[in-house]
């Protein structure tokens, strides 16, 4: 597995990642002993840099890593966050060492090595939280921080409390929002790159060619980009990837992975996944090679203008890029 610097002064992390929403039962039930099984497999494979959260199954998804990575953490890259579900007050200054805490037991670790603020609390200044997440690096608590859904001015902001190592935002083929002005931000800054759902939250697998491929009970079929006329456009799409895809000898997710990887040596993506065979497909992807040719092809065929549909409904997008 190749390797990445996470920002200016971060640390070296696998140029892939585990994303561990999947093991709360978020797409899906989950088996615990599975979603351990398959983080034993990443650390296999030399994924190293696992992302888990607080609210993932409240607090679940972080017993899950905890137990799993037991032994051996000195081997892992562990990030986790704080602050989310759109509650406001979560990111006051009393709010931020009782949540690592409780995050921590929950891991069964007494550091962590990536501390994000999940989202910028709209009712406490950014400086505020910054100073508190700065004050549990000089606690040897937390050895960096970062944000997730932070606008560019709140970036800067934060940035001119304390060093912000990472900046994680969903970018994927079919998300490319951050190219305007996130990604020109974090580059100026010094800040790595971290894309949560490099594959359109499986949209970009090709798995789901019918609505009826998504289980009833999915939160994504709330998602207007999931939604009818959307979903059968953005399916075509991805049977375009999947021919550039059989060129390669790849599959589609492996093909959309790799763009991301592509987009430059400051972004890490973390897909997700439960299952041992995606996660070794995953790892596979940072061996693939594209050409300029290769780029421009996939440029073409998912340019952002024919993706269809919003990648959240109108309350969740007023929660990102705060």
């Amino acid at each position: 597995m190749q390797h990445r610097r996470l920002g200016a002064q971060g640390p070296m992390v696998s140029a892939v990642g585990l994303g561990a929403m999947s093991f709360a039962g978020v797409y899906g039930g989950a088996d615990d002993e599975d979603s351990a099984a398959t983080i034993a497999r990443a650390l296999e494979l030399g994924v190293t840099f696992i992302d888990t959260a607080n609210i993932y199954g409240s607090g679940h998804s972080e017993r899950v890593v905890g137990r799993a990575i037991a032994g051996r953490r000195a081997d892992v890259i562990l990030a986790t966050k704080f602050g989310g579900g759109g509650g406001a007050g979560l990111g006051r200054r009393d709010k931020v060492r009782p949540a690592l805490e409780e995050s921590l037991s929950r891991l069964g670790t007494d550091y962590v090595d990536l501390y994000y603020l999940h989202r910028v609390d709209p009712s406490t200044p950014i400086e505020e939280t910054v100073g508190a997440m700065a004050e549990l690096v000089s606690a040897g608590l937390v050895r960096y921080i970062g944000l997730s859904e932070a606008a560019p001015e709140t970036i800067r902001r934060a940035h001119a409390i304390h060093p912000i190592t990472a900046l994680q935002t969903e970018y994927s083929l079919f998300s490319r929002e951050p190219e305007a002005a996130i990604l020109p931000t974090t580059r100026e800054l010094g800040i790595g790159f971290v894309a949560y759902s490099p594959l359109g939250r499986g949209l970009l697998t090709g798995t789901f060619q019918r609505l009826d491929d998504i289980p009833a009970d999915d939160w994504r079929r709330g998602v207007p980009r999931w939604q009818d006329e959307n979903f059968e456009r953005n399916v075509q799409l991805v049977g375009h990837l999947e021919e550039i895809a059989s060129r390669h000898n790849i599959t589609a997710a492996q093909l959309a992975l790799a763009w991301v990887l592509h987009q430059g040596e400051d972004i890490v993506p973390i897909p997700g996944t439960r299952r041992r065979e995606n996660l070794e497909a995953n790892a596979a992807a940072a061996e693939v090679t594209l050409s300029e040719d290769d780029l421009r092809e996939i440029d073409a065929v998912i340019s952002p203008g024919r993706v269809a549909g919003a990648r959240g409904g109108m309350e969740y997008l007023a929660r990102v890029n705060a």
